[in-house]
């Protein structure tokens, strides 16, 4: 059932090349078109110039799209309050957000697919700007959850997937290498939107802070369409039964790994600034803990991959999920600590960063590069719908014992069932092998 071809892929100087093209022929046999990609020609430009603009294209929409959403932590205060809602219910907005972002990126990549990366992240750029200058006028949250948690969660999917998307086309020498740069931009949107927004928060207000962030997408989210190309086309590229996939127990396991993980995960990007203000760090100070946890998962981006080829891919991916886990334990302890929460946000990033760059790899390890796209999509859904149970629950805890303790340990327990699941995956992955 299972074949794994010596395809590798690159890493570039100093980095240990990684397998990336292990199938599971979900119909039984394999398609005539499905060639090695040493066997297809090179489309032109590929590996040129140009690729590597469609490169910077891409760190300019992640880094814009991630600013704009991991900054919700300087708002969760200020809106809570003008608008006398809870931790739990205003939460929601960023649960919304990410729920969106996530279960929207197939139907974006779709789209790319038929209409070209183009338009779509001219659609999404739109939507996205104005959902943020309409938050900033709202005067209720229950029409924040309209104008927030779909307009920035439809809009960062339109502009995230297809561009994303487009650098795997774009490359076949240096494709994992194009691919770190151009979602590094996560990172670096993470270390940047949290003290940026403050400092607008306290001198401006929320409010007009939403506006600002407004100019700032749009002119992040053009500069990246007006650089975007379609990548090279493949001709006959066969089609993956998204039927088959479904029905197979290896992806059905990833998936449920990937909804109890991000349950847990979203927790500190939402409620560290807060938990920290409560424990007498001031705001600004408190902002950059968000920051640290951007700093963590930029180097494990560009870093755990130097790993691959001493642990493997699947054993280093494992790893972040045990580690990403582990990490909330220092949180559980920190108390009013700087130093042992910012320890734990850069584990906890590093762990994150890896498990966002290993996932594709991984996925193609199991599954093979045939709609690699379309098994990507799917899996994400699985980040979406953790997402949006993760922080309300959190935030309802919170409010319900006037402690984050209770809080914490819901994220921990949920990341350990993750790190479950992806174990038992694996072990079935093993048993399709044997």
């Amino acid at each position: 059932m299972v074949r794994r071809d010596a395809e590798f892929l690159g890493f570039g100087s100093g980095r240990a090349q990684i397998l990336a093209a292990a199938r599971i022929e979900l119909s039984g046999r394999l398609p005539s078109t499905d060639l090695p990609l040493n066997e297809q020609s090179s489309p032109t430009g590929v590996d040129s110039a140009r690729a590597w603009l469609i490169v910077l294209a891409a760190f300019l929409s992640t880094t814009t799209a991630f600013f704009v959403t991991y900054s919700f932590t300087t708002f969760l205060t200020a809106m809570g309050e003008e608008f006398d809602t809870g931790k739990g219910s205003t939460a929601l907005l960023f649960s919304l957000t990410i729920f969106f972002l996530f279960v929207l990126g197939l139907p974006a990549g779709r789209a790319s697919d038929r209409w070209g990366p183009r338009p779509v992240v001219l659609v999404g750029a739109f939507v996205l700007v104005a959902g943020l200058l309409l938050t900033s006028v709202v005067p209720r949250i229950e029409l924040g959850y309209l104008t927030y948690g779909l307009g920035i969660g439809f809009g960062v999917a339109c502009c995230y997937v297809p561009v994303v998307s487009q650098v795997t086309g774009w490359f076949e020498r240096r494709r994992a290498v194009a691919l770190g740069v151009a979602v590094s931009g996560i990172g670096v949107g993470t270390i940047l939107g949290p003290p940026v927004t403050q400092a607008l928060i306290d001198s401006l207000g929320w409010r007009p802070t939403y506006r600002v962030l407004a100019a700032i997408a749009a002119v992040g989210f053009l500069s990246a369409a007006a650089l975007i190309r379609p990548a090279p086309a493949i001709a006959n590229a066969p089609r993956l039964d998204l039927k088959e996939l479904l029905s197979n127990p290896v992806f059905r396991a990833m998936y449920l790994a990937g909804f109890m993980m991000t349950i847990g995960l979203f927790v500190p990007f939402v409620f560290l600034k807060p938990y920290a203000q409560d424990h007498g760090i001031s705001a600004g100070t408190a902002a950059t803990l968000v920051s640290v946890l951007g700093l963590g998962s930029l180097g494990g981006r560009l870093i755990l991959g130097m790993f691959a080829g001493r642990l493997g891919i699947l054993r280093l991916y494992r790893l972040c999920f045990s580690v990403l886990a582990a990490s909330f334990v220092i949180w559980l302890f920190a108390g009013s600590s700087f130093a042992a929460l910012a320890a734990f946000a850069f584990l906890l990033g590093t762990a994150y960063g890896g498990y966002v760059a290993l996932s594709p790899v991984a996925a193609a390890e199991l599954f093979g590069l045939t709609g690699l796209g379309a098994v990507l999509g799917a899996l994400y859904t699985a980040g979406g719908f953790g997402g949006l149970i993760g922080p309300p629950i959190a935030g309802w805890l919170r409010d319900a014992t006037n402690s984050y303790t209770a809080a914490i340990v819901m994220a921990m327990f949920f990341g350990y069932c993750g790190t479950l699941a992806l174990r038992r995956a694996l072990r079935l992955a093993d048993t399709a092998v044997g």
